[in-house]
């Protein structure tokens, strides 16, 4: 249980980067931020992928299929519509949507992996997903604040934002919940390699995605530099850095994590990338958070304490008589 907290703390970590790494290029767009992070994630992979050639070998035709299916929707997906919506709200509006994801997922968990996972009580699990969405509406309720105070906001394109976070975190619910039937559906089998696995996954999709983008731009007569845009260097090492730290790193440490705990309680630990992000970009703004927004970072992270010391109890099947 600690190691899982701890590697779920490390994952939300470098998780954390890529809700500021939008509002580094405000100029590309969200799509081309995301095909090109998983490019990266997916040449990084390569190297690790050889080392791990014994374990690869050993996945099945279903496997990779699984594989690519996560690649797809709780990487490409989901990154695009993050992006998207960060570049019309800003970064805390969506992190405090994503930030809605441990609820989601140890509620979605909690009713579909009990017999697996055992069942967390409700009336044990209550206080700490009540805390966890108090801190959520506090933060969001300084962002609303702001945003009625702003005479240049756009509120059809706030809009178009909320709802690109609300399909990222569908995205983000089922990701978690399936990478975790996966991985306990083999024990024996190596998070770092099935991480791997999913780098190598994500490469051909980001490079067929990067591919119908450019022809899609040319064609569009955009006029934007492809295909690393005006600042190619930037462009370049911000999604080497995001494809090493919150790719691969951060989908390592969070398969380690999701091996030693309950799912139920690994989804409420994703809180951390939360106040990763919260934290990042508020060193981006320049500025400290306002008193109700550390108010709600306190409960947040109350939340999450409480979270931890509540254990899973085993369902019993019912016997039925011959």
């Amino acid at each position: 249980m600690g190691m899982g907290i701890v590697y779920a703390l490390a994952a939300g970590l470098m998780w954390g980067l890529v809700f500021v790494g939008p509002l580094l290029l405000p100029g590309y767009p969200a799509a081309l931020q995301s095909v090109g992070r998983y490019l990266a994630f997916g040449l990084i992979a390569l190297p690790f992928a050889w080392f791990d050639r014994a374990a690869l070998r050993q996945l099945s035709r279903a496997d990779w299929l699984e594989a690519l299916r996560l690649a797809l929707v709780g990487n490409l997906i989901y990154y695009l519509c993050l992006a998207s919506a960060i570049q019309r709200t800003g970064a805390p509006l969506p992190t405090m949507i994503i930030g809605t994801l441990p609820v989601v997922i140890a509620v979605s968990a909690n009713l579909r992996n009990a017999r697996r996972d055992g069942r967390l009580p409700w009336a044990r699990l209550a206080p700490s997903l009540l805390l966890i969405a108090a801190g959520i509406a506090c933060v969001n309720q300084v962002e609303l604040a702001a945003l009625r105070h702003d005479p240049d906001a756009d509120l059809t394109r706030y809009a178009s934002g909320v709802m690109l976070a609300l399909l990222a975190v569908a995205c983000w619910t089922w990701y978690p919940l399936r990478n975790a039937d996966w991985l306990r559906a083999h024990p024996d089998r190596s998070p770092r390699s099935w991480a791997t696995a999913q780098g190598v996954a994500t490469l051909p999709l980001a490079l067929i995605g990067y591919a119908l983008l450019w022809g899609g731009m040319e064609a569009a007569g955009s006029g934007f530099a492809m295909p690393f845009g005006p600042h190619p260097m930037a462009f370049v090492g911000l999604m080497a850095v995001l494809g090493l730290c919150a790719s691969w790193l951060g989908t390592l440490c969070w398969n380690e994590a999701s091996q030693r705990l309950p799912t139920a309680l690994a989804g409420q630990l994703i809180v951390f990338e939360t106040l990763a992000a919260l934290a990042y970009a508020f060193l981006l703004r320049g500025e400290w958070p306002r008193p109700l927004t550390l108010a709600g970072i306190a409960l947040l992270i109350a939340g999450v304490l409480w979270a931890v010391r509540v254990r899973p109890e085993p369902v019993v099947a019912t016997e039925h008589g011959a």
